[in-house]
């Protein structure tokens, strides 16, 4: 049986190491161990070392408070994947009833990992994995490879029972803005209108954004401001999990959810430099019945963004840092309206953060945000914890009730229900 899991060698011992200093905690759960023991590998050098060190040691002792909180709101009836079961191994699609998968190689189809695009062998490999009928289907990317790939859409509906997308090998876009810009391209990699879709596998996804950020307008005053791709993007995907991948130096937003149901979204480490703009880590809209936990996100801007049409949003076990926090927003743009409602975020921690956790509007918008609620979060050297943006005002919130402070201004359009239970 060929096993799938991500096998690191000095993931291993690491993870080992991690643990043993650890044994006096036995409350600690081992996913964490696993997560932080790979955060600590991969962040080579001295200074890097150093941070992940200081963001273990003050992230651990919080673990320990593991308090039930009361469910916000009820879990959905909905027939998708559970929360529990997120990190199955993938040996269990050769172990559970029906027939085994169809593994597709993309290297059988003509992916030569050697500098040159590899991107139609990958659409080639799709298509074969996504037509397997009455099977589930693996879309395989090998192990111990480097393949780089132009802007490339993976599109369902599938004939396929389901379908895993196991990326083990790393993918390198083209540093070369003229790819997008020339063609009017706004996404590197898409996957879109699939069903029980899974991607997962411990691999890389390399955005190579740097000539992006420095010629940002937002870095260069002199530059006209375009939009950048966004590396991994999931448009319209139901019964979605996304896990166990690195995804690094975005052009702008890493991974992006849009118009799905039923999306989990677990174990993700994703990196940029925190002067690195516009480099959301996780982006949610239009989306509802969507959870993400355990993930490490360290960019130049949100790590988490929940914008309108979102509902039933639960995040959960989350580290941020550096970065501006976990957001609900922008909402009303162009004085459009925007609606977000029963959102959870809840054992958190943020350091060396611009923001805590906040809501923002644009001046002219309409709608609401309501039922949201951040609770068992923990902050180290955040600018400013709790923070709540409505049109030109700027309120800071130290009540208990931020929705007290809306008082002041009764004349607002954005109805915002907000409750804050910080520990």
């Amino acid at each position: 049986m060929q096993e799938f899991r991500f096998q690191n060698y000095a993931h291993r011992i690491l993870h080992k190491k991690t643990m043993y200093m650890l044994s006096p905690l036995p409350l600690l759960e081992n996913h964490w161990v696993d997560l932080f023991s790979r955060a600590l590998l991969l962040h080579m050098g001295p200074e890097k070392l150093l941070l992940a060190s200081i963001v273990a040691m003050s992230i651990f002792p919080y673990m320990l408070h593991r308090a039930d909180s009361e469910e916000v709101f009820p879990e959905p009836e909905a027939d998708g994947p559970a929360a529990e079961n997120s990190s199955d191994d993938i040996d269990e699609l050769w172990l559970s009833p029906g027939p085994p998968p169809r593994v597709v190689d993309v290297d059988d189809y003509g992916a030569r990992a050697a500098g040159a695009d590899d991107s139609e062998a990958f659409l080639a490999a799709w298509r074969e994995a996504c037509n397997a009928t009455d099977y589930p289907g693996m879309f395989l990317v090998p192990e111990g490879r480097t393949y780089h790939l132009m802007p490339v859409s993976f599109h369902g509906p599938c004939r396929a029972i389901s379908i895993t997308a196991m990326i083990r090998g790393k993918l390198e876009a083209p540093s070369n803005r003229s790819v997008w810009l020339d063609h009017n391209l706004q996404e590197w990699i898409t996957f879109e209108g699939i069903d029980r879709l899974h991607v997962q596998g411990g691999g890389t996804l390399n955005g190579n954004g740097q000539q992006w950020w420095i010629n940002s307008c937002k870095v260069n005053k002199s530059m006209r401001c375009v939009t950048g791709p966004t590396a991994l993007y999931f448009r319209r995907c139901t019964h979605l999990v996304v896990e166990d991948l690195e995804v690094r130096d975005s052009m702008q937003m890493h991974v992006a959810v849009a118009y799905s149901w039923n999306v989990l979204v677990s174990k993700l480490f994703i990196t940029a430099p925190g002067w690195s703009p516009n480099t959301d880590g996780i982006h949610v809209s239009n989306s509802k019945e969507v959870s993400i936990s355990e993930c490490i996100i360290s960019t130049g801007d949100d790590c988490i963004a929940i914008v309108t049409g979102s509902m039933f949003v639960r995040v959960t076990g989350i580290f941020c840092g550096p970065g501006h926090g976990i957001s609900i927003g922008s909402l009303g743009a162009n004085n459009s309206w925007a609606h977000v409602s029963d959102v959870l975020v809840e054992k958190a921690t943020l350091l060396g953060t611009t923001n805590g956790v906040r809501i923002k509007t644009w001046q002219g918008g309409h709608g609401y945000a309501e039922r949201i609620t951040f609770q068992d979060i923990a902050m180290h050297n955040v600018t400013n914890p709790v923070l709540i943006q409505l049109l030109a005002y700027v309120i800071y919130a130290t009540e208990t009730y931020a929705e007290l402070a809306l008082q002041k201004w009764p004349s607002i359009l954005f109805a915002v229900k907000l409750f804050i239970a910080m520990v």
